[in-house]
C-alpha cells in the first residue's frame, strides 16, 4: 500500500474514533449538567472526516437523534465525504496511475 493511501487511512481512522467518541463524551456531559462540546464542534468533527463515527456515536449513545439538523446533517456530510472522496479517487488514479 502508498505511503500516501496509509495515511489517509490511519487519519480517517483516527478522525471516526474522534466523532465516535466525542458523542459519547458529550452524552456523559449531559446526563451530569456539566459543560457541553458545542454542537459546532461536533459537525467540525464530523466534516474533517468523523462523520460515520459521529453517526455511530449517536445511534449507539442515543445522543443528539431528535435534533434535525443532527439527523439529516451527519449522514448529509458522509454522503457529500463519499462522493468527493470517490471522484478524488478516480482523479487522481487516472492521473498518477
Amino acid at each position: 500500500m502508498n505511503t500516501v493511501v496509509k495515511i489517509i487511512v490511519i487519519y480517517l481512522i483516527l478522525m471516526t474514533l474522534a466523532g465516535f467518541f466525542s458523542m459519547g463524551i458529550d452524552k456523559r456531559r449531559a446526563i451530569r449538567h456539566a459543560y457541553r462540546i458545542p454542537e459546532a464542534t461536533l459537525f467540525l468533527i464530523a466534516a474533517l472526516g468523523g462523520s460515520l463515527g459521529s453517526i455511530l456515536g449517536m445511534r449507539h449513545f442515543r445522543h443528539k437523534t431528535r435534533h434535525r439538523k443532527f439527523v439529516w446533517g451527519m449522514p448529509g456530510i458522509l454522503i457529500l465525504q463519499i462522493i468527493l472522496g470517490t471522484a478524488l479517487g478516480i482523479a487522481l488514479r487516472k492521473y498518477f496511475f
